[in-house]
């Protein structure tokens, strides 16, 4: 069982969502007709628009409150099968946990999907103009959902690991949706030939792809995995459908290293040879032919292990250190 919370500002979307018949996927021209069926009014009661009237009446006693929709969606395992007298059950009971029982609220049953799920539409504001809290709802609705699977023999579903325990926050998860991602990706990367045909291929199971800096898939029900949960990250996807592209530009980045490192050389060589052209010079051919004295070689060994300095260049702390100098002066 997994139970979902949302906070939002209109009545009328809400009620109508949930009341209303839906077009099928498969043939956009026919409605699902009986797709609703009411399970439980409280404080309130009539169609979808005498319910958006009565709903926006007690909203009134606080114009304050920007947002008084709380729209809570509980979702069961396609093999739970459950009558519709425990759903109310569960309302009730869902309305003393979450603290609204006071409030106006709609219970509305869908039968669009394989799996049985309910909406229960709150009103925030109850009829003494005070706002039911909506602190930590998300944990609330997580131990509410723990506490129906235990009392009505659902399929146990684990909470979220921030509301778990030490304990229970490192235990190991099979997610089905994970799974499935990476069954997928593997499937279209092994048999694309580059990413724009992985694109449509993923396009095609029903993922939307989002590309930046690196990877992520949101699938259908509006799910977002990174590349790197599944372990496909952007570099992976592009390392396996283009290996030979990634080959040549390590090898173009190799050869512009080289040529840096080629041209750094010429210039240290260059250097050494003029310093060594002024040393003789300020000897006689005649001394050097006939052999340099240890002083002599001593100064050209040391000309040679002299370390490179690239004159034209002045770091930039020293320039700053001048210029601050000149204003001083």
């Amino acid at each position: 069982m997994i139970g979902k919370i949302s906070i939002g500002k209109s009545f009328r979307g809400c009620i109508l969502y949930c009341m209303s018949d839906k077009k099928q996927q498969m043939n956009e021209s026919s409605a699902m007709i009986n797709r609703a069926d009411i399970l439980k009014y409280n404080l309130c009661f009539g169609s979808k628009f005498e319910l958006i009237k009565q709903f926006g009446e007690v909203r009134n006693l606080n114009p304050k409150l920007s947002n008084p929709v709380m729209h809570i969606s509980l979702s069961f395992a396609p093999e739970d099968k459950i009558e519709k007298w425990k759903m109310s059950e569960m309302v009730e009971e869902c309305s003393r946990k979450m603290g609204f029982e006071k409030n106006q609220y709609l219970a509305v049953y869908h039968r669009d999907t394989r799996h049985q799920h309910l909406h229960i539409v709150v009103n925030r504001v109850g009829f003494d103009g005070k706002t039911l809290s909506d602190s930590h709802n998300f944990a609330k609705i997580a131990a509410y959902c723990r506490q129906m699977e235990q009392k009505y023999q659902l399929r146990e579903v684990v909470s979220p690991r921030r509301f778990l325990s030490e304990e229970q926050r490192w235990a190991p998860r099979h997610d089905i949706r994970k799974k499935l991602l990476k069954e997928n990706i593997k499937y279209c990367i092994s048999r694309s030939k580059g990413y724009f045909d992985f694109k449509d291929k993923m396009e095609q199971l029903g993922y939307k792809v989002i590309r930046g800096r690196g990877i992520a898939f949101q699938d259908n029900q509006k799910v977002y995995f990174k590349g790197s949960e599944v372990g496909y990250s952007l570099a992976t996807i592009e390392n396996i459908l283009n290996p030979k592209t990634i080959f040549t530009q390590d090898a173009m980045h190799m050869q512009k290293k080289r040529l840096t490192r080629g041209r750094s050389l010429e210039k240290e060589n260059l250097f050494r040879e003029n310093q060594l052209k002024k040393l003789q010079g300020q000897k006689s051919n005649a001394d050097i032919t006939e052999g340099k004295s240890q002083d002599q070689q001593q100064q050209i060994l040391e000309i040679l292990m002299r370390p490179v300095e690239d004159k034209e260049e002045i770091p930039f702390e020293l320039r700053k250190s001048k210029r601050g100098k000149r204003r001083r002066h």
